[in-house]
């Protein structure tokens, strides 16, 4: 699988500053900015007290500030979350503009690859199939298609990113809680679909121990197949497992697949 760069320019960025920085994204998300060093970033979310998510963020450490950033869709609404709690905390919130990448030589480095300022003539639509085939098969979910505030963190693959040592933030009982129980529901799974005709987001996945075993929340065509990713119930959610995806045959798999 090729190298792709993916645009970046359009999604939302925030630089975090102010002497409470820290203390008010460490109360506030899931990423353990306390323990973020300087140049690292890190996944998570900003979380309702019930626990679902309100918005998927990338959080950086740069020097003095912390760089956030989430899809375009989301922009307004997370920085509206960002200062709806910072009404006594000394932070500064400045947008930040322009140009910027990321670069993923394989699934692993949807998450793991940096946002990069500047220009890059190589940089591809993030809708490309290309893209959001190598999206699908990182379990990267796009806020309002496959994950929103239905949902719990640990239903995706930001589960990776939760620590479960961290202080307290907000929605953090809930997810402990439930980690402690051991009981998720469900899960978003990625699947192999038979057949290179699209799949439509909300079709059905049946199981053979569970016949509404989840639904398909996102797809692309990939070559004579199509890939998605759907939530699937904790019954019905083992990689390698069979399923019906209206009428086809598709294979339940691991995130990330590679």
């Amino acid at each position: 699988m090729s190298a792709v760069v993916v645009d970046r320019s359009s999604w939302g960025r925030l630089r975090v500053t102010g002497s409470d920085r820290v203390r008010f994204l460490q109360g506030l998300t899931t990423v353990n900015v306390e323990q973020l060093a300087d140049g690292a970033h890190g996944w998570g979310a900003i979380l309702n007290p019930k626990g679902r998510v309100l918005s998927v963020i990338n959080v950086a450490h740069v020097g003095e500030a912390f760089l956030i950033a989430c899809e375009a869709s989301i922009a307004d609404k997370t920085r509206a979350l960002l200062e709806k709690y910072a009404v006594m905390d000394d932070v500064v919130f400045e947008p930040i503009t322009g140009p910027a990448y990321q670069e993923w030589a394989d699934p692993v480095d949807v998450w793991r690859a940096p946002i990069i300022d500047g220009a890059n003539d190589r940089s591809r639509d993030e809708l490309e199939p290309q893209v959001e085939a190598m999206r699908i098969r990182a379990g990267f979910p796009r806020y309002g298609v496959d994950v929103g505030e239905d949902n719990f963190p640990f239903e995706t693959p930001l589960a990776q990113f939760l620590d479960y040592q961290k202080g307290c933030y907000v929605g953090q009982e809930p997810v402990f809680r439930v980690h402690a129980q051991g009981n998720s529901a469900k899960a978003l799974r990625a699947l192999a679909i038979d057949g290179s005709d699209a799949v439509a987001a909300g079709a059905a996945i049946k199981h053979p121990a569970k016949d509404n075993a989840g639904t398909v929340t996102s797809s692309v065509i990939d070559g004579d197949r199509v890939i998605a990713l759907g939530y699937l119930h904790r019954t019905c959610w083992t990689p390698g497992d069979k399923v019906d995806v209206g009428g086809r045959a598709g294979v339940i798999h691991e995130l990330p697949w590679e």
